[in-house]
Protein backbone atom coordinates (compact mmCIF):
# COMPACT_ATOMS: atom_id res chain seq x y z
CA UNK A 1 0.00 0.00 0.00
CA UNK A 2 1.33 3.44 -0.58
CA UNK A 3 2.09 5.35 2.46
CA UNK A 4 0.44 8.44 4.33
CA UNK A 5 3.21 10.49 2.65
CA UNK A 6 2.54 9.31 -0.80
CA UNK A 7 -1.03 9.97 -0.02
CA UNK A 8 -0.51 13.50 0.66
CA UNK A 9 1.52 13.79 -2.14
CA UNK A 10 -1.23 12.80 -4.43
CA UNK A 11 -3.94 14.82 -2.96
CA UNK A 12 -2.02 17.78 -2.84
CA UNK A 13 -0.24 17.05 -6.52
CA UNK A 14 -3.75 16.57 -8.23
CA UNK A 15 -5.70 19.53 -7.10
CA UNK A 16 -3.07 22.18 -7.88
CA UNK A 17 -2.82 21.00 -11.32
CA UNK A 18 -6.71 20.51 -11.45
CA UNK A 19 -7.18 24.45 -9.58
CA UNK A 20 -4.23 26.06 -12.64
CA UNK A 21 -6.90 24.25 -15.40
CA UNK A 22 -10.34 24.47 -13.88
CA UNK A 23 -10.43 28.26 -13.15
CA UNK A 24 -9.65 29.95 -16.02
CA UNK A 25 -11.86 27.62 -17.96
CA UNK A 26 -14.59 28.12 -15.64
CA UNK A 27 -14.67 31.68 -15.90
CA UNK A 28 -14.16 31.28 -19.60
CA UNK A 29 -17.72 28.60 -19.84
CA UNK A 30 -19.71 29.12 -17.35
CA UNK A 31 -19.67 33.28 -17.51
CA UNK A 32 -19.51 33.51 -13.60
CA UNK A 33 -17.29 36.24 -11.63
CA UNK A 34 -13.99 34.95 -10.97
CA UNK A 35 -14.78 35.15 -7.39
CA UNK A 36 -17.60 32.86 -7.54
CA UNK A 37 -15.74 30.27 -9.60
CA UNK A 38 -12.60 30.63 -7.95
CA UNK A 39 -14.22 30.12 -4.36
CA UNK A 40 -16.18 27.29 -5.55
CA UNK A 41 -13.26 25.78 -7.53
CA UNK A 42 -11.00 26.17 -4.11
CA UNK A 43 -14.40 24.98 -1.40
CA UNK A 44 -14.54 22.42 -3.91
CA UNK A 45 -10.64 21.38 -4.04
CA UNK A 46 -10.51 21.49 -0.34
CA UNK A 47 -13.32 18.95 0.11
CA UNK A 48 -12.04 16.99 -2.90
CA UNK A 49 -8.61 16.85 -1.25
CA UNK A 50 -10.18 14.87 1.77
CA UNK A 51 -12.69 13.15 -0.21
CA UNK A 52 -9.48 12.02 -2.38
CA UNK A 53 -7.62 10.91 0.87
CA UNK A 54 -10.53 8.53 1.92
CA UNK A 55 -11.49 7.40 -0.78
CA UNK A 56 -8.53 6.41 -2.21
CA UNK A 57 -7.45 4.66 0.80
CA UNK A 58 -10.83 2.88 0.88
CA UNK A 59 -10.43 1.87 -2.73
CA UNK A 60 -7.09 0.44 -2.15
CA UNK A 61 -8.43 -1.57 0.67
CA UNK A 62 -11.17 -2.76 -1.37
CA UNK A 63 -8.63 -3.47 -4.08
CA UNK A 64 -6.90 -5.67 -2.11
CA UNK A 65 -9.59 -7.78 -0.42
CA UNK A 66 -10.95 -8.21 -3.98
CA UNK A 67 -8.50 -8.51 -6.03
CA UNK A 68 -5.09 -9.21 -3.78
CA UNK A 69 -2.91 -6.23 -4.87
CA UNK A 70 -3.14 -2.83 -6.34
CA UNK A 71 -2.63 -3.26 -10.22
CA UNK A 72 -5.24 -1.11 -11.69
CA UNK A 73 -6.21 -2.16 -15.39
CA UNK A 74 -7.63 0.85 -17.24
CA UNK A 75 -11.46 -0.54 -16.81
CA UNK A 76 -10.61 -0.61 -13.14
CA UNK A 77 -9.07 3.23 -13.92
CA UNK A 78 -12.52 4.16 -15.29
CA UNK A 79 -14.89 2.71 -12.69
CA UNK A 80 -12.64 4.29 -9.68
CA UNK A 81 -12.79 7.69 -11.77
CA UNK A 82 -16.20 7.44 -12.44
CA UNK A 83 -17.14 6.02 -8.82
CA UNK A 84 -14.81 9.08 -7.28
CA UNK A 85 -16.72 11.68 -8.97
CA UNK A 86 -19.99 10.32 -8.12
CA UNK A 87 -19.37 10.38 -4.22
CA UNK A 88 -18.05 14.11 -4.71
CA UNK A 89 -21.17 15.29 -6.16
CA UNK A 90 -23.10 13.83 -3.76
CA UNK A 91 -21.09 15.96 -1.26
CA UNK A 92 -20.72 18.97 -3.03
CA UNK A 93 -24.06 19.98 -4.87
CA UNK A 94 -25.81 20.63 -2.17
CA UNK A 95 -22.92 22.83 -1.08
CA UNK A 96 -22.65 24.65 -4.31
CA UNK A 97 -26.45 25.24 -4.19
CA UNK A 98 -26.89 27.07 -1.05
CA UNK A 99 -23.22 29.54 -1.72
CA UNK A 100 -24.87 30.26 -4.92
CA UNK A 101 -28.53 30.48 -4.09
CA UNK A 102 -29.49 28.44 -6.93
CA UNK A 103 -31.60 25.28 -6.93
CA UNK A 104 -29.90 22.10 -6.61
CA UNK A 105 -31.02 21.28 -10.12
CA UNK A 106 -28.65 23.78 -11.35
CA UNK A 107 -26.17 22.90 -8.72
CA UNK A 108 -26.06 19.33 -10.02
CA UNK A 109 -26.06 20.79 -13.78
CA UNK A 110 -22.85 22.94 -12.95
CA UNK A 111 -21.39 19.84 -10.51
CA UNK A 112 -21.97 17.43 -13.76
CA UNK A 113 -20.15 19.93 -15.78
CA UNK A 114 -17.24 19.97 -13.84
CA UNK A 115 -17.47 16.42 -12.85
CA UNK A 116 -16.93 15.38 -16.89
CA UNK A 117 -14.01 17.58 -17.05
CA UNK A 118 -12.66 15.80 -13.44
CA UNK A 119 -13.45 11.90 -14.71
CA UNK A 120 -11.04 12.93 -17.42
CA UNK A 121 -8.85 14.68 -15.67
CA UNK A 122 -8.51 11.89 -12.76
CA UNK A 123 -8.29 9.21 -14.91
CA UNK A 124 -4.97 10.36 -16.75
CA UNK A 125 -4.17 12.10 -13.90
CA UNK A 126 -3.74 9.10 -12.07
CA UNK A 127 -2.02 7.07 -15.22
CA UNK A 128 0.87 9.33 -15.22
CA UNK A 129 1.20 9.82 -11.88
CA UNK A 130 1.37 6.33 -11.22
CA UNK A 131 3.98 5.43 -13.62
CA UNK A 132 5.98 8.58 -12.29
CA UNK A 133 5.91 7.62 -8.68
CA UNK A 134 5.98 4.26 -8.84
CA UNK A 135 5.35 1.88 -6.03
CA UNK A 136 7.55 -1.26 -5.01
CA UNK A 137 6.08 -4.63 -5.02
CA UNK A 138 6.95 -4.76 -1.31
CA UNK A 139 5.30 -1.76 0.16
CA UNK A 140 1.99 -3.38 -2.12
CA UNK A 141 2.27 -5.75 0.46
CA UNK A 142 2.79 -3.81 3.62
Amino acid sequence: MKTVRDRVQHAIVFEVIALLIIIPLGILFFHMPANDIGLITIGSAVVATGWNYIYNLLFDIGMKRVKGDLNKTIPIRVFHAILFEAGLLAILAPLVALYLGITLVEALILDVSLSLFYVVYAFLFNLIYDRLFPFSQSRQNG
